[in-house]
């Protein structure tokens, strides 16, 4: 691979979005993995400020496991609305309601209105799926793969400088990278409302919802007896464990093993962001033209797979050489794995029902992440590495799945 024709080539397709109807998407994209990763570095000692330090792992996860629940329960909702009413104002509701719930989390307090600002974000959160569905309103079929890539690109740039300004403001007050992560979803909501035109002309939105749409596990059923579906949500939910897995325990797993503050974790997470960009700004766009998201979305889930074997390894071996590299290697995975399962599970959809399968895909997702921390909680209290085993299992298990054949129509 060329490099500088790669990265040419990669100025060249920003270049395009932006003088395009949906420049404003990167920037949102951008703004909001910036902002949900602001908190990453300071949550196990916000946690800690209110429980016994033996505690600490188990209520960072039940803090996101019930983020991820709330989210199950809103997503047919956000998703079906979108198909209805178009995709600015939910994603408008959506960015007010992260505002809102980072506010709360910041005052904090006491641990309840810890927990009451995770309900608020995750009762709104359906910023991300409502983004992809626009690009999918947007983009021909041949095109999204490599958008989704771009799309990833500015959320690796926000993971990348989110983790360092929040554990940098975590140095002056725990609750700063909150109120900062509050401000950055009220300015994305403000770019929405002023830049970014509707791509749901109301002649494409779908009939009234019936109830059924707003049910979570009506939904999922629906998108399942989609025979192109169903391969593909059992791919992304078990690489969803993995990922869970990896969010819920890394900050503390760096904490109690490494002596890492959030500076530290800021900066760990932030070398998350450059290997994301890497691969889904420069690998991903230049192998899926050429080998197909099947088989890109498989090579990147057993790279994936490697990273957090040598992650489970870091519980043995606690030594900087084995962080570094399953950080690499699990983010240089994901990087190719997310924008060929995204292309794959838009090709699939339903004419009419995008937002309804990205947010049925959202949901069973978030069961992941109910599921995931919890899990992760219980298996490092039995051994430190024992959760990145498990996961680096189930992701194998994915990339058999997916490589063994190709989804029903595709």
């Amino acid at each position: 691979m060329h490099y500088p024709q790669a990265a040419t080539s990669l100025a060249t397709r920003f270049s395009a979005i932006f003088k395009g109807r949906s420049g404003i998407l990167l920037l949102s994209v951008f703004l909001n993995f910036a902002g949900f990763t602001l908190i990453i570095p300071v949550l196990p000692f916000s946690v800690a400020r209110y429980v016994v330090a033996g505690e600490v792992a188990f209520w960072v996860a039940l803090i996101l496991a019930v983020y991820a629940l709330c989210s199950f329960v809103a997503a047919p909702v956000l998703g079906a609305l979108s198909d209805r009413h178009g995709r600015r104002p939910v994603l408008l509701l959506s960015l007010c309601g992260s505002a809102l719930g980072f506010a709360v989390f910041g005052i904090g307090g006491a641990l309840w209105v810890l927990v009451l600002g995770r309900v608020m974000e995750g009762l709104t959160a359906g910023s991300i799926s409502t983004l992809y569905a626009y690009v999918a309103d947007t983009h021909a079929p041949a095109e999204r793969g490599p958008a989704f890539g771009l799309l990833g690109v500015a959320g690796g740039l926000g993971f990348m400088l989110g983790p360092v300004l929040g554990g940098l403001l975590g140095q002056l007050s725990l609750s700063a990278p909150l109120y900062g992560a509050s401000a950055l979803a009220l300015v994305n909501a403000w770019l929405v409302q002023r830049y970014l035109p509707e791509s749901l002309p109301p002649g494409k939105r779908s009939a009234p919802p019936q109830g059924g749409r707003f049910n979570a596990i009506s939904q999922l059923a629906a998108a399942l007896r989609e025979r192109r579906l169903r391969l593909l949500f059992g791919v992304v939910f078990c690489f969803a464990f993995g990922s869970v897995v990896l969010q819920s325990n890394l900050a503390v797993m760096l904490k109690e093993l490494l002596a890492f503050g959030p500076a530290a974790i800021g900066f760990v997470l932030a070398g998350i962001g450059v290997m994301d960009i890497v691969s889904q700004g420069l690998v991903a766009t230049w192998l899926l033209p050429r080998f197909g998201e099947r088989r890109v979305a498989t090579a990147g889930l057993l790279i994936n797979a490697c990273g957090l074997l040598l992650l489970a390894l870091l519980g043995l071996f606690p030594v900087l050489p084995l962080l570094a590299g399953g950080i690499a290697m699990f983010t240089f995975g994901d990087g190719l794995f997310q924008p060929s399962v995204s292309a794959l599970i838009a090709d699939a959809a339903p004419a009419g029902r995008q937002g309804e399968v990205q947010g049925a895909n959202q949901a069973q997702q978030s069961i992941a992440r109910m599921g995931g921390p919890l899990a992760s909680a219980w298996l490092y209290g039995l051994h430190a590495g024992a959760p990145y085993a498990v996961a680096a299992t189930a992701v194998l298990l994915a990339a058999a799945a997916l490589g063994r054949r190709k989804p029903q129509g595709q």
